[in-house]
């Protein structure tokens, strides 16, 4: 398996991109989430979309660019005259959108992502990219200005999956998450496989992601779970010997408040849990001793979600 350092790479301008591109050339697929929460400013939004207007315009690198709305965020929304005019002229305008019910964000990435792999072929990247996040401040637009290399990592270097890592400090909640919850229940269900993935990345929930289109084929036709998705992409990444690499995004936010509540920090940890449980069941259930295994792995992930939140309660008051 390799990684690369690809955060520091010498960044590709457009211009350079479209010079690059020739017939045949693979496509990258921007696949947009649109945020489950209207919010009431919509300067973020639009910084985003003037981006989504730029990469529709390059049709030689990047396919039409989809947008996923959950049919919630549309009907809390729908008699709203500035969610439907930004929607008709700015979303509609740069991308196809396509409504779904769906029970969380990571299957509104099932459905986009899905959609957008049945128009790609061989050798095309799938790019998601988050809507929820303050790109109108000025680190979102440096961010936007350069978030571009995060597929063409996988383009270029041949990667199967690039994970963008978000910049934070060690008191930020996202680290206090990932530490204190995620690597600790992923070092207890799947030791040698978090030991990798904490090789290749802080971050092994990352909203932000690139993959190639013959690992996603592969993920969509295995259960997709509808939270925490990001881990069981590397997981299956690390146990597939993929190529794994990680990008370093900036000091990009999705949390209005600066930080997690103790009630989301406390959600997040219990389900990755439950991912982690169901994953380590489906891999082990065909052993004759997984129930017995399984049991005493169940006891030490429980004192693993207790210590976790003793310290997140702790942290985050």
């Amino acid at each position: 398996m390799k990684s690369g350092a690809a955060g520091k790479r010498k960044r590709s301008t457009g211009k350079q991109a479209r010079a690059a591109a020739r017939p045949g050339r693979s496509l990258i697929h921007p696949v947009v989430i649109y945020p489950f929460k209207q919010p009431h400013d919509y300067r973020d939004l639009e910084t985003l979309y003037e981006l989504i207007a730029r990469l529709d315009s390059e049709k030689n690198t990047y396919a039409r660019p989809i947008t996923v709305v959950d049919r919630k965020t549309h009907e809390a929304s729908i008699r709203k005259n500035r969610f439907l005019e930004f929607r008709r002229k700015t979303v509609e305008r740069h991308s196809d959108v396509i409504d779904a019910w769906c029970v969380d964000t990571c299957q509104m990435w099932y459905t986009g992502l899905g959609a957008a792999s049945d128009r790609g072929g061989i050798g095309d990247i799938y790019w998601l990219i988050p809507g929820d996040f303050d790109y109108g401040s000025t680190v979102g637009q440096e961010v936007l200005g350069r978030l571009h290399d995060l597929p063409e990592i996988c383009q270029e270097l041949e990667q199967d999956l690039c994970i963008g890592e978000i910049a934070t400090d060690h008191n930020n909640s996202k680290q206090l998450i990932d530490t204190y919850g995620t690597f600790a229940l992923l070092y207890n269900w799947f030791p040698e496989a978090a030991v990798e993935i904490r090789g290749y990345t802080e971050r092994p929930r990352s909203e932000f992601f690139a993959i190639r289109h013959s690992f996603l084929r592969d993920m969509l036709r295995r259960r997709w779970y509808a939270y925490e998705q990001t881990v069981i992409l590397l997981l299956q990444a690390v146990f597939q010997h993929k190529h794994i690499s990680r990008f370093f995004i900036g000091n990009i936010s999705d949390l209005p408040e600066g930080r997690d509540t103790l009630a989301s920090a406390w959600q997040q940890v219990e389900r990755t849990e439950r991912v982690l449980k169901s994953a380590w069941q489906e891999r082990h259930q065909s052993y004759p001793d997984w129930v017995s295994r399984y049991r005493e792995l169940e006891a030490q992930s429980e004192q693993v979600v207790r210590t976790s939140l003793n310290i997140l309660q702790n942290l985050l008051k």
